[in-house]
């Protein structure tokens, strides 16, 4: 029988990872190719691995952690939490951290978001907003517009990877396969500027892709229950910045056709914009707004749908009406995670995260101009202290490498040689520190890409 306090040599672990593990978003053939690490502690910004080296984490962990391991705050929180309680569950009871949480959380949200879903991730935060959107339209003002049963979305658009939050995504590589389980959708064309959908150049364009959406919300807008928007940036889809006013006027349109607007900030919210949420920062207030990855600072799975008392007065009546909201999780608001989310809201006060994020945000903006003169570098995009670079065959035709290739895990393959940890999406490098990143360290990781994009030897 294995034995959970043995310790193990890194040749067995990597075996039984071998034999056992099936990797998230990962070609499990070529998995031991791309020699993977094998982390055993967190240091700071670092991760360790199991021989003792140290990398810079450079995607945060999958775009969550905001402070780095082992942040002695969070840990003394859930430290303390766990000689209370760790868990008690939230249906038809209430739990201390969780409704501090709510409090702490409504406090710093738009005006006007007062009501807090907890779930476990973004794609359940994505799918309870959807499905309170949903059923909200049957219940409000009588059900008199209860034909408000589709959903918008952009193309390109990530939310999450259950089968409501992949129907609302329209990426091809991801959500294809499933077309058979999904709803149907209307779309709008993805602000992808370097490969504009419309064939448009950025230069000469006037937001056409914006024209275009608010067209569609117009021509479906007694239908719509919601449209759905990952604000500021689109992350998975490969870092993809929206236009200025782009969510001002796109906000303004599902207004005008009374639908509802869902912002889904979990890659972009907590700061990452430089703000702590992406809606504030573009001055609109959404009638859902999604929050989980850096709620807890990057420790345990947390997510918040904040909605606002317009939608929760419909779901209000005696039991027997059946207006209840009937969906939830065995974790939803669990107490660990709202104690390290609570101790990660203390930190942006205490350090006053959001002097500092300026200069590293500029920092950064500086030191990627640096790459553009590189062959293989075809475009570079940063919203706030999130950033891709995309590369290419060929930069004036802006030709894709072939898929075979990998040149964008080989580039992050090569980024460890500099002692940095990457995870790119296709052929776009991409970087999401921790919000903690030194302005030193913002050097490291942009030199580690460099040496990379160097070494695929498109020079």
């Amino acid at each position: 029988m294995t034995r959970s306090d043995e310790p193990y040599s890194r040749e067995q672990l990597e075996a039984w990872d071998d034999a056992h593990v099936w990797h998230p978003f990962t070609p499990q053939s070529a998995y031991r190719d791309d020699n993977p690490l094998l982390v055993a502690e967190g240091d700071g910004n670092y991760l360790v691995t199991a021989d003792g080296r140290r990398y810079l984490d450079g995607v945060g962990s999958l775009w969550c952690n905001l402070f780095g391991h082992r942040r002695k705050e969070i840990d003394a929180a859930i430290s303390a939490q766990l000689k209370k309680i760790a868990h008690a569950t939230l249906l038809g009871n209430a739990s201390v951290p969780a409704v501090v949480l709510a409090r702490r959380l409504v406090e710093i949200a738009p005006e006007g978001l007062t009501r807090v879903f907890f779930s476990d991730d973004g794609s359940t935060a994505n799918e309870v907003a959807l499905k309170i959107s949903y059923q909200y339209w049957r219940q409000a003002d009588g059900g008199r517009q209860k034909g408000r049963t589709k959903f918008l979305a952009l193309t390109n658009a990530y939310h999450g990877d259950t089968v409501g939050a992949v129907s609302v995504g329209g990426m091809e590589t991801f959500h294809t396969r499933f077309a058979d389980l999904l709803f149907d959708v209307e779309r709008a064309p993805s602000p992808y500027c370097y490969r504009c959908p419309l064939g448009k150049e950025r230069t000469t364009c006037a937001v056409d892709c914006l024209a275009e959406l608010e067209r569609v919300v117009a021509e479906h807008g007694d239908e719509l229950a919601a449209v759905v928007l990952e604000p500021g940036m689109q992350g998975a889809a490969g870092m993809i910045p929206y236009p200025d006013g782009f969510l001002r006027r796109a906000a303004e349109a599902v207004r005008k056709a009374g639908a509802l607007l869902i912002l889904d900030e979990v890659a972009m919210g907590m700061g990452r914009s430089g703000e702590m949420f992406v809606s504030a920062r573009e001055g609109v207030t959404p009638d859902f707004l999604l929050i989980a990855k850096g709620i807890t600072g990057g420790y345990l799975p947390l997510a918040a749908t904040l909605t606002t008392d317009r939608i929760h007065e419909a779901f209000l009546g005696r039991p027997e009406e059946g207006r209840t909201f009937f969906h939830g999780h065995t974790y939803t608001g669990n107490a660990l995670g709202a104690a390290a989310a609570i101790a990660t809201l203390d930190i942006f006060e205490k350090d006053r995260v959001f002097d500092a994020l300026p200069e590293k945000i500029e920092r950064l903006r500086t030191r990627l101009e640096t790459l553009r003169d590189l062959p293989a570098v075809g475009d570079i995009r940063q919203y706030g202290l999130a950033a891709g670079v995309e590369i290419v065959a060929d930069r004036t035709l802006k030709t894709p490498f072939r898929a075979s290739e990998r040149m964008g895990m080989r580039v992050c393959n090569l980024a460890k040689e500099r002692g940095v940890f990457l995870r790119p999406l296709s052929d776009v490098i991409v970087m999401m520190p921790p919000l903690s990143i030194t302005l030193e360290e913002i050097d490291t990781l942009v030199a580690a890409i460099e040496h990379g994009i160097r070494g695929i030897g498109c020079r």
